[in-house]
């Protein structure tokens, strides 16, 4: 009896046992299916998050390109509005010009068509300078040269005040800096020092070589600005006047001297910048200024390229430019252009300068000498001119 109740125990426990086991095999494999279906969400989540992030960045990329083409067109729309309004002005300047130019007619009527038509001839005309100044010469060719000194860097600038009675040399070493070397004269500054010379402290530093001396004062293209130019009294080292050349500073002036972007120029009319003009294929562009005031009295836009070109300088209205190789040769004036429409390039030989094969970095004519100021590769040049009367061109 008691062995029959023992083993129908030890039965109910294991059936229960087992009971047990098999549900927790069932839920095991419950949990299981759970949680694979949730690593499979997770996964396709996963997925989709990945999807998601990769539209986002093609999105993003989009609008970028999107907004960098819009700034391109922006800066395309603000050029062309910013050339529209520089030849704008300089109509205007022309006109301007014209207008003081002409001779009023009071008792003459003229139709207002035929008004309009001689306006728009006048001002394809060149628009001729006087200044009390009977200014008839042309180059005729550099029959010299003077090895004067060799000074300073590579790139420099060095010239003399036209000044009537001044004999002061100026010396400028290097393409930006703060201070003008002062020499009392062609000899001191031949036979002396650069440390012997006095040293000419400036309130802004100068960019390039295109500077020139004029009656005391210092006319020099303003370093870290496109096109501001200033003048320098160099007694006081005080700056008297300052301005901006619409149009200027864009481009280098000449290809070969890619650190000069005005350079500044004097003859017997007067004060000079020429620059290079990207609106007119790179051709360079002539300014008369007002020496005391820096107002733009005309400009003029050449037919001379500045590919080539190493320097220019102007003499009696007439721009002359010096072309040269990239890689150093003899020197030539090749193109010139003169304001007075007397002389022309395509009528004029090539002018070639003494054999010495090598870069000119700046090049200033001294209307009282006759005489060009260069910087040669370090070395201190003057070039005797030939000139005769354009006439006799």
């Amino acid at each position: 009896m008691y062995t029959w109740m023992l083993t129908l125990l030890v039965l109910s426990l294991g059936l229960g046992h087992a009971q047990r086991s098999t549900q927790e095999a069932f839920m095991m494999q419950y949990f299981e299916r759970r949680i694979a279906q949730l690593e499979e969400r997770l996964i396709k989540c996963e997925q989709n998050t990945q999807r998601v992030d990769q539209k986002i960045y093609d999105l993003s990329t989009m609008v970028r390109g999107q907004l960098a083409s819009m700034e391109v067109h922006r800066t395309e729309v603000k050029t062309q509005v910013d050339s529209v309004a520089m030849r704008v002005e300089r109509v205007e300047r022309e006109v301007e010009y014209l207008e003081n130019k002409t001779p009023n007619q009071p008792h003459i009527e003229v139709e207002e068509a035929l008004m309009e038509q001689q306006m728009k001839d006048a001002q394809k005309k060149k628009v001729k300078i006087t200044q009390g100044t009977d200014c008839n010469i042309a180059l005729t060719g550099v029959k010299s040269l003077k090895i004067v000194k060799k000074a300073g860097d590579v790139y420099g600038s060095w010239l003399k005040d036209p000044t009537k009675g001044s004999a002061k040399i100026y010396f400028f070493s290097g393409n930006k800096n703060n201070t003008v070397l002062e020499f009392k004269s062609l000899k001191t500054f031949t036979e002396g020092r650069l440390t012997q010379a006095h040293p000419i402290q400036l309130p802004f530093p100068w960019q390039g070589t295109g500077h020139v001396v004029y009656n005391g004062f210092l006319y020099y293209h303003r370093a870290d600005t496109p096109n501001q130019m200033l003048k320098v009294h160099l007694l006081n080292r005080t700056v008297a006047d300052s301005m901006l050349l619409p149009g200027a500073g864009r481009l280098p002036t000449y290809a070969l001297t890619t650190h000069t972007f005005l350079d500044l120029a004097v003859d017997e009319l007067g004060l000079w910048v020429i620059y290079s003009d990207p609106e007119f294929g790179g051709n360079l562009v002539i300014t008369k200024l007002d020496k005391s005031s820096l107002a733009v009295e005309h400009t003029w836009d050449t037919t001379c390229t500045s590919r080539d070109a190493e320097t220019a300088f102007m003499i009696c209205g007439t721009l002359y430019v010096v072309y040269n190789s990239r890689y150093g040769g003899r020197s030539s004036i090749q193109c010139l252009y003169d304001i007075h429409d007397t002389i022309h390039s395509e009528e004029s030989p090539v002018l070639f300068f003494p054999k010495r094969y090598t870069n000119h970095y700046s090049m200033h004519y001294h209307p009282k000498d006759k005489q060009l100021y260069a910087w040669d590769d370090g070395y201190q040049t003057i070039y005797k001119v030939d000139l005769k009367s354009k006439a006799e061109v």
